[in-house]
């Protein structure tokens, strides 16, 4: 199958926490792992592309960050890796953009590296970023009301019927 599945991390799978570099801190969101095991029965990629600003304004290192994601795959429970790719995009507002969403560079370069077929992938996550990201790599974006904003307040998901679900897991149980 070709098709993908971009996961924002913090809002989307574990509860946001800003600039968490402590994987003690580390929380899902209930129904992360169920949501995440069905997509995979069902044969979509997983790729987790994660904004984690703090690393470019030097609050926390990323060695830090892999640990905390360390962390969340060890509470996920799944089979390792649990993502086919992990992206940290560790710019912080100002600086040079190269991945910071609402880049779309790590979605098309995952597209191209896996022959992926962008009318079935999604980026999944809670802020107009991820909205931005799913629009400019020609995916489809949806939207959880996990994060810190409530998606609804957002013009880009009234303006664009955008989805919006409670979590990532009730987005999941809609997958075929």
């Amino acid at each position: 199958m070709n098709r993908a599945l971009f996961l924002d991390r913090d809002g989307t799978l574990i509860v946001d926490k800003v600039y968490l570099a402590d994987p003690a801190g580390v929380d899902l969101i209930p129904g992360a792992a169920a949501g995440l095991r069905h997509a995979r029965t069902l044969g979509y990629k997983l790729f987790l592309f994660t904004n984690q600003s703090g690393i470019g304004r030097g609050l926390h290192t990323l060695e830090d960050t892999h640990r905390v994601n360390a962390r969340m795959e060890e509470l996920l429970g799944l089979p390792r890796p649990v993502f086919d790719a992990v992206c940290i995009a560790p710019e912080a507002p100002g600086q040079p953009v190269v991945y910071r969403k609402p880049s779309p560079k790590f979605i098309l370069e995952m597209i191209a590296q896996h022959a992926l077929e962008p009318a079935q992938c999604f980026m999944v996550g809670d802020s107009a970023a991820d909205i931005g990201a799913a629009h400019a790599a020609g995916i489809r974006p949806i939207t959880v009301r996990t994060g810190k904003v409530d998606p609804h307040t957002l013009p880009e998901v009234a303006e664009k019927s955008i989805p919006v679900f409670s979590d990532f897991a009730a987005f999941a149980a809609t997958l075929a």
